[in-house]
């Protein structure tokens, strides 16, 4: 008897492929870009709030410092001390102004005292002056009137100065111990009178330089005079 032939079963039926809508590939589309949309709209918005936020005060750039002081003295009295604890300079005045955009100070009606090295004494007036922070430098402007003393032992009176300036501007250096102008001054040194168009004074050497048209007149020594006075018996 013959065996029956088996057959293979009938293939599936084959569902047609519907074409994708054109919303379900933007909703694809955005599925798969949304992260990095989101991170570049964040940094976006990041950006924009730095840009626009207003800062908080005094964190803004500042504008230059005009020259206007920050803070006034009257009727003052300034000390300077040196590295061996004795005073160096003192200055007082009328009225004292700081100025931050220079860090310089002006001062009117000053009076000032110095104290040098070898113990001599500089004192010093005038109508107005312009220094530096610590006072070691100092520009003299208006009836300047210098006098220079040398040491003095204890217990002696203090003689004639060795060094008087008169003038309308003087340029002193504290830490050097001289005296400078470019502008005419009288001075009187070691016995002679002297007038100048310009001048440099430095305690330190006893060196007097000066420039420019220069009158001078010198005094007889004391000896002289007497001689000249005296008659013959």
């Amino acid at each position: 008897m013959a065996k029956a032939a088996r057959l293979a079963p009938p293939p599936a039926p084959v569902r047609p492929r519907l074409a994708k809508s054109w919303l379900w590939r933007l909703q694809s589309l955005l599925a798969n870009y949304l992260p990095l949309l989101l991170m570049a709209f964040l940094a976006s918005g990041t950006w924009w709030l730095v840009k626009n936020t207003p800062t908080p005060d005094g964190v803004d750039i500042l504008p230059p410092p005009r020259h206007e002081p920050d803070y006034q003295m009257k009727n003052f009295d300034l000390q300077r001390v040196g590295a061996d604890g004795l005073m160096r300079v003192r200055i007082e005045g009328l009225e004292l102004r700081h100025y931050p955009d220079t860090d310089t100070l002006e001062i009117d009606g000053i009076s000032l005292r110095t104290f040098g090295s070898d113990g001599g004494v500089t004192l010093a007036k005038a109508n107005r002056a312009i220094s530096n922070s610590d006072g070691s430098e100092l520009q003299l402007l208006g009836a300047v009137h210098v006098q220079r003393f040398d040491q003095v032992p204890p217990g002696q009176p203090a003689g004639a100065p060795k060094l008087e300036v008169r003038g309308e501007f003087l340029h002193a250096f504290v830490n050097t111990e001289t005296l400078r102008s470019h502008l005419p001054v009288q001075l009187n040194y070691a016995g002679a009178e002297l007038k100048a168009q310009s001048f440099e004074f430095n305690y330190l050497t006893s060196r007097l330089s000066f420039g420019g048209n220069t009158q001078a007149r010198f005094e007889a020594p004391a000896s002289t005079q007497r001689s000249k006075k005296a008659k013959p018996s």
